[in-house]
């Protein structure tokens, strides 16, 4: 049974909290269904028809839902009607920090991009004027998006939050931009700015549209410049005491010959796993820069540190544009694509990818040629799984970051078999499936979740990232 619809399904509730929970669950509905009848609303809800009028009425007063259509020639009347959630009722943004570059979404309530604008970050600038240069951005992005000022922003940036102020924190690691940036965007909008670290987002997206769609429990570890991961316990994104769970790259493993220090990963997991020490190993395999190309097909993807060029910007395609009065037309259903963004610009240079990257994406190319190689690395990955499984048995772990989706299932399928010979623990090992994206994704969901909160009333425990 859809979610949504299960949940309708005998909900009950007393007269002080019934129309705030009546309200609620019939835009969940419009939210995971697209326009509906009032019909369809007393059907799925299983509300009375006077109940469903008033909600309807309230809801439209409320600015929140209108009318976008009829159900079909056949059918007039009142009933008729399809209701949809207006999605210019607010605009949200999304931001993907890198250390040299931003990218930018501007979304409509219903999580549907806009917009997406990607600027490179000079590094020989000043901290003021990355900032500056970030600003400029957004600022396009909305402009852009025909909008005047979003309600919430979401940020994902590498590091630790601190989830009792809700800041970077251990700065000493991360831009110092990013920290300006941040600052920056909340004196200065005077909306809600969520921050949250970027593999949280991306895990946030594949649990959504992705690898990880059907399980409440797993870890996203992240292979990337470094390594990361997130972790996910029934259903619930967990940061730790300090923000810092998933910080996987300090993890002592065998096989580096030293010990990583509270000023530094090295000799943890990180260099075993790092972009760093995925080159150096594939050198050893005969396997150089030289040999690795970008994608066939010729596009950029987007992806965490993997940024479009500096005047790149994807506009909406039909399929995602609101109608006239700003709501969700029948025909678009809920979002443009199984994760709601849109294609990258063709031509686009990656400006921060990760080296290793390329060099995976040549080994699986190349059939046997490049099976010793990601042998190799399937069983360092595997030392830092086992270790995962050990501790919190989630019995999936998902490859995310650009390693692990250039590895793709080839990588996730060696991972798994060293990891049977190094853990009693069932765990399904997957490469990531949302693609370049994960972390924007990420951002644009959890500001979606924010603003429709907001909105749409109390939903229970909230699971967005902390203002």
């Amino acid at each position: 049974m859809h979610a949504p619809r299960a949940a309708a399904a005998g909900r009950t509730a007393s007269p002080t909290t019934a129309r705030l929970i009546n309200d609620r669950l019939a835009l969940q509905l419009l939210q995971s269904e697209g326009p509906l009848t009032a019909g369809q609303l007393k059907s799925l809800t299983g509300l009375s028809r006077p109940t469903v009028a008033d909600l309807v009425e309230r809801l439209q007063e409320a600015g929140l839902i209108a009318v976008v259509g009829e159900s079909g020639a056949q059918r007039r009347g009142p009933n008729a009607r399809l209701y949809g959630i207006v999605a210019d009722r607010a605009h949200l943004v999304g931001l993907d920090l890198r250390t040299h570059s931003i990218t930018v979404a501007v979304a409509d309530l219903l999580g549907r991009v806009r917009t997406e604008h990607t600027v490179a970050i000079g590094p020989d600038g000043t901290p003021d004027t990355a900032v500056a240069t970030a600003l400029a951005a957004v600022d396009k992005a909305l402009a852009t998006a025909g909008a005047h000022a979003p309600h919430t922003i979401a940020v994902g940036a590498p590091g630790l939050v601190d989830p009792a102020t809700g800041r970077l924190a251990g700065t000493d690691w991360t831009s110092s931009w990013h920290v300006g940036l941040v600052g920056a965007l909340r004196a200065r909008t005077g909306v809600t700015v969520l921050l949250e670290n970027e593999v949280n987002l991306a895990a946030i997206a594949e649990q959504r549209h992705g690898a990880a769609g059907d399980r409440d429990t797993f870890v996203l570890l992240w292979l990337g410049h470094g390594t990361g991961a997130a972790v996910v316990l029934d259903g619930a994104l967990r940061r730790g005491a300090s923000g810092g769970t998933g910080e996987i790259g300090f993890l002592p493993v065998p096989g580096t010959g030293a010990l990583p220090s509270a000023s530094g990963c090295d000799g943890g997991f990180h260099s075993l796993a790092g972009s760093a020490a995925i080159c150096a190993l594939a050198a050893e395999h005969g396997l150089s820069p030289g040999d690795a190309t970008r994608p066939a097909d010729g596009v950029n993807d987007p992806s965490p540190g993997n940024a479009a060029g500096s005047e790149g910007t994807n506009e909406p395609s039909s399929g995602n544009a609101a109608g006239a009065d700003g709501a969700n037309e029948p025909s678009s259903r809920n979002a443009a694509g199984a994760d709601g963004m849109h294609e990258p610009t063709p031509g686009a240079e990656a400006t921060d990818g990760p080296p290793a990257e390329s060099l995976v994406r040549a080994a699986v190319a190349a059939g046997d040629a490049g099976a010793a190689f990601l042998d190799a690395l399937a069983a360092r990955i595997a030392l830092g799984v086992a270790a995962v499984s050990a501790v919190l048995d989630p019995g999936c772990v998902v490859l995310g970051g650009e390693v692990g989706r250039g590895g793709g299932a080839e990588l996730a399928d060696r991972v798994t078999g060293h990891l049977a010979r190094l853990s009693p623990l069932r765990t399904d090992v997957r490469a990531g499936a949302v693609g370049g994206r994960a972390v924007l994704l990420g951002a644009v969901l959890a500001a979606r979740d924010a603003a429709q909160n907001d909105l749409f009333g109390a939903a229970g425990p909230e699971a967005a990232p902390r203002p």
